[in-house]
C-alpha cells in the first residue's frame, strides 16, 4: 500500500438514521464480527442483524486481473491483498478509495448508506487511464444478529428471485430479504467461504472465525458506465427504479443532506440521532450499543443542544419523558419483547441536566415549545425529584443530611458499571461524589419551579461541603458513607470528582479547594485523549484494557481513560481560571486540540469510547461513542465558545 493519511486499521462509518450502518477499515479487511455492507435493525434502532458482510472484487484490463479487496482467513492469510493498490482514501463526506493497478488503470470505490432507510449504495468508476475494463463483486452473505457469527450449513438459500436488474436473496425464514439491484450481469455461482479471521474479535478473547455464502457473481463493463449496486432490505426499497437513476437521487438526497451540517463533527454527530418508534433516541455507540439513558443524557447536550438541534433534543427529550418509573429512568430503553431494566441512580439525574440545558438554549433561541411539552418535561422532573426524596428501588433515597444515597450489594448504579458475572468490579455503594454532585444540581433546578426543594437543597449542599472535602489529600473523597456505613469514607483518586466543579450547570465546589482538586486531576489523571478513570499507583490501577473479557471489564474503571470525561474537566479548569478568554484560548490549545488530532486514528471523524491508561493510550472500545463526541461539541459550541 501506499503512504496513506489514515492508518490500514482505521475504521468508517455509515449510519442509516433507524439504528443500523455499514462500517469496515480504510484497508478493506473486516477485523469485526461487526463489519458489514447491510447491516439493519429491524426494530429500530434494536433488532440488529447482519445481512451482507461484504464482498470480494476484481478488475480485468487488457494487462490482466488485479484485486480491489482484501480478506484476512485463517491461521493468519490475507488473500487477496488488494489494499496494496490503495493510493487515497477519503472519509468525507463519504467513505471513497482510489486504486491503481500495476498497469497504471485507476478505480475510483464509493459506499454510502441512506438516511432512513435500509440501505447502501456502492459504485465503482475508471478514472483513467484505460480501455476494456471491468469490475466483477461476489457479495458475501449471512444472516444473523450482529453480535453472532455465521457457519456454513445446509439451509442457507442462494437461489435469488430475479427481475430483470433486480435480485432478492432470503437466505434464512425471519429475516428480510436482501435486494440487490445493479447495472450489472448476474452469474449464479453459489458456494462457501470459509474461515474468516476477526482481529479485533480475538483480541478481545472472544470467537473470531466465520464462514459466509456467496450466491454468485455481478460483473459491470466500466468502459461504458460507472458501476451501481444498491443493496437494501425487502420494503426498503420502495421507489426504486433503473439502478443509475435510483443511484443518482439517493446520492443527490444525501448530498444535500450532509451539506447542511458545516462542520465534520456535527456530520459525525449526525450518526447517533436515529428512530425510535414516532420519535428519536440517541445510540450511545457504534457498533455494540443501542440507546442507553444515562449515555443518552449526557450526549445530548453536545450532540443537539449545543448544536442547535433543538427539534430532536425535544422528541428525545419527550419520548423518555414517559418512562419515569418510582422516580427512575430506565439506563436501557425499553424494546418491544424486553422489560425496561431501571438499574442507574444517575440516568434519571442526568435527564434533569439535560432538560435544564435544553430549556435554557430553547429560551435563548427563541424556540417554540408547546406549553404541554413544557409541562410534560417539568412534569417528569418532578417525579424524579419525588422517587428519589421518598425512596425507590436499589435504596436510592435522600438521608436527613440531604444527600442522596445508593447501592446494595451486586447491583452496579453508578456510571462506574462493570460487571463480570456476581462480581460488582466497583460497587460504590453509599453517597458517591457525581452522584450528590447531579442530585444537587437537579435540586437547583427543581427549586427554580417549586420552593418545595429549597431546604432539602440547602441541607444537601451543606453536607457536601462538609463532610467530601479530603483535607489531607486535597481532593473530594470518592464515596462517604460507605456501604451505608455512616461516617466511612472512600479516599481513592478518581475523576468523578470533577463534576463538583465542572460538567454541570451549577458548581457546588468553589475557591480554592476548587483549584486544588482541578490542579490534582490534572496532574494525576488527565491524558490526551481525556481523564483515567483512576489515578495510577491507586491499588488495582490497570494501565492497558486488553485481554479476555474478565481482564477487560476488571479494567474498564480502573485506570482506563474515558475521552467524555475532558467536558468537565476542561468546564472545570476554565471556571478556576476565570471564565476568561484567555483562559479558553489556552484549554482549546492544551487539552481539545490533542482530543481532536484522534477524529484520524480510530474511527474516522469521531471519537472512541475508551483508551489506555499508559502510552501512547491505544484507543479500545467503541470506536465511535456519541458521549465522547458530544462533549467535544459542547466544549466547542458552549464552554470554550467566546
Amino acid at each position: 500500500m501506499m503512504s496513506l493519511h489514515f492508518k490500514e486499521t482505521a475504521e468508517w462509518l455509515e449510519a442509516d438514521g433507524l439504528g443500523g450502518f455499514a462500517s469496515g477499515t480504510v484497508a478493506g479487511t473486516r477485523t469485526r464480527r461487526y463489519h458489514a455492507l447491510l447491516l439493519p435493525a429491524t426494530a429500530p434502532p434494536a433488532g440488529r442483524v447482519v445481512l451482507v458482510n461484504g464482498f470480494d472484487a476484481w478488475v480485468q484490463t487488457a494487462s490482466g486481473t488485479f484485486a480491489l479487496s482484501s480478506q484476512r482467513y485463517t491461521p493468519g492469510i490475507t488473500h487477496p491483498d488488494g489494499a496494496r493498490h490503495i493510493v487515497t482514501f477519503a472519509s468525507d463526506p463519504w467513505p471513497r478509495w482510489r486504486f491503481q493497478l500495476d498497469d497504471g488503470t485507476q478505480i475510483e470505490q464509493e459506499i454510502f448508506a441512506c438516511n432512513g432507510r435500509n440501505a447502501v449504495t456502492i459504485g465503482w468508476r475508471v478514472i483513467g487511464p484505460a480501455t476494456r475494463v471491468s469490475v466483477s463483486v461476489r457479495p458475501l452473505l449471512s444472516g444473523r444478529d450482529y453480535h453472532s457469527l455465521h457457519h456454513e450449513n445446509s439451509a442457507f438459500r442462494f437461489t435469488p428471485d430475479r427481475s430483470n436488474a433486480r435480485l432478492v436473496w432470503r437466505p434464512y425464514s425471519g429475516l428480510p430479504g436482501v435486494v440487490s439491484l445493479a447495472n450489472a450481469s448476474y452469474a449464479h455461482e453459489p458456494t462457501w467461504y470459509r474461515n474468516f479471521l476477526y482481529e479485533e474479535e480475538r483480541a478481545r478473547g472472544l470467537e473470531y472465525t466465520e464462514d459466509l455464502a456467496s450466491p454468485g457473481i455481478l460483473r459491470w463493463d466500466l468502459t461504458r458506465n460507472p458501476a451501481v449496486w444498491i443493496l437494501a432490505t425487502e420494503g426498503h426499497d420502495a421507489g426504486f427504479g433503473a439502478p443509475e437513476a435510483t443511484a443518482a437521487s439517493l446520492r443527490r438526497a444525501e448530498e444535500q443532506r450532509r451539506t447542511q451540517f458545516t462542520t465534520r463533527l456535527q456530520r459525525s454527530a449526525d450518526a447517533y440521532l436515529v428512530r425510535r418508534g414516532s420519535g428519536k433516541t440517541v445510540v450511545a455507540g457504534y457498533p455494540w450499543f443501542t440507546d442507553w439513558g444515562r449515555d443518552s443524557f449526557i450526549a445530548l447536550r453536545g450532540l443537539c443542544v449545543a448544536t442547535g438541534r433543538l427539534d430532536e433534543a425535544r422528541a428525545i427529550l419527550l419520548e423518555w419523558a414517559g418512562t419515569v418509573s418510582q422516580g427512575m429512568l430506565p439506563n436501557r430503553f425499553p424494546d418491544q419483547s424486553d422489560a425496561p431494566e431501571y438499574n442507574a441512580v444517575d440516568a434519571s439525574l442526568w435527564y434533569v441536566i439535560a432538560v435544564h440545558d435544553f430549556l435554557h438554549a430553547a429560551a435563548k433561541a427563541r424556540f417554540a415549545l408547546a406549553a404541554h411539552d413544557r409541562e410534560a418535561l417539568e412534569a417528569a422532573i418532578d417525579a424524579i425529584l419525588s422517587g428519589y426524596a421518598s425512596g425507590t428501588r436499589y435504596h436510592i433515597h435522600a438521608t436527613d443530611d440531604g444527600l442522596l444515597a445508593a447501592g446494595q450489594p451486586g447491583v452496579q448504579l453508578t456510571w462506574m458499571d462493570a460487571k463480570v458475572g456476581d462480581w460488582v468490579v466497583t460497587p460504590r455503594i453509599g453517597k458517591p461524589v457525581e452522584v450528590q454532585a447531579l442530585w444537587l444540581n437537579a435540586l437547583r433546578i427543581g427549586s427554580s419551579t417549586s420552593e418545595k426543594w429549597s431546604a432539602l437543597l440547602a441541607r444537601g449542599t451543606a453536607a457536601f461541603q462538609s463532610r467530601f472535602w479530603n483535607q489531607r489529600g486535597g481532593y473530594l473523597f470518592d464515596v462517604v458513607d460507605v456501604d451505608a456505613v455512616p461516617g466511612t469514607t472512600d479516599a481513592t483518586f478518581r475523576p468523578n470528582q470533577i463534576f463538583a466543579v465542572g460538567g454541570l450547570p451549577y458548581a457546588f465546589l468553589e475557591g480554592e479547594r476548587a483549584r486544588q482538586l482541578v490542579a490534582a486531576v490534572e496532574t494525576r489523571l488527565l491524558t490526551p485523549l481525556g481523564l483515567r478513570s483512576l489515578a495510577p499507583g491507586e491499588p488495582g490501577y490497570a494501565p492497558r484494557y486488553e485481554g479476555g473479557v474478565r481482564e477487560r471489564d476488571a479494567a474498564y474503571h480502573e485506570g482506563t481513560v474515558w475521552p467524555w470525561l475532558i467536558g468537565p474537566f476542561v468546564e472545570a479548569w476554565v471556571r478556576v481560571h476565570g471564565n476568561s478568554p484567555d483562559a479558553k484560548r489556552e484549554a482549546r490549545l492544551r487539552f481539545l486540540q490533542p482530543l481532536l488530532q484522534h477524529l484520524d486514528e480510530a474511527g474516522l471523524g469521531h471519537l472512541s469510547e475508551i483508551a489506555d491508561a499508559e502510552p501512547p493510550h491505544t484507543p479500545r472500545g467503541c470506536p465511535f461513542q456519541a458521549w465522547s463526541l458530544g462533549e467535544v461539541l459542547r466544549l466547542q459550541h458552549v464552554v470554550l465558545a467566546e
